[in-house]
């Protein structure tokens, strides 16, 4: 199978290394390729117009690979329904998503795999407003 890696720090003091990592050596241990990495560095999860997840959901457009890992859902975006339509994109490109130390794991396949998929981006929203919270309180 062949994986695209996507990444993604919100400061620019940040960096996606760790992250690349730990999925680097996820793919390997499934004797999986990896396609393409994309990267946004100092980007907010809120915003949908990131460059290299733009790049990414339009190369998932061109077969490019067959499914999307990624570290946790917050890195891939933060707001419920960019989420949301971002991994239909994916889906609708007949491109898997995994969120991988979460478990979430959109393979069509597996019919228990709708649920994280239309419940977890969620989290992610919470976990935003907790830490906009945090910062103003």
């Amino acid at each position: 199978m062949r994986v695209a890696i996507y990444t993604r720090v919100s400061t620019t003091d940040q960096n996606c290394e760790m992250q690349l990592q730990e999925l680097r050596t996820y793919a390997e241990a499934r004797s999986w390729e990896v396609a393409k990495e994309f990267k946004d560095e100092g980007w907010s999860g809120t915003r949908a117009d990131r460059p290299a997840f733009n790049q990414l959901i339009q190369d998932a457009g061109t077969s490019k690979f067959d499914a999307v890992i990624c570290w946790k859902l917050d890195r891939f975006g933060r707001s419920l329904p960019d989420c949301l339509n971002a991994i239909q994109q994916l889906t609708s490109a007949g491109v898997r998503f995994l969120a991988v130390t979460q478990g979430i794991d959109t393979d069509e396949s597996n019919p228990a795999a709708k649920f994280p998929d239309s419940l977890l981006p969620l989290r992610s929203e919470v976990e935003l407003e907790a830490i906009k919270g945090e910062l103003t309180g």
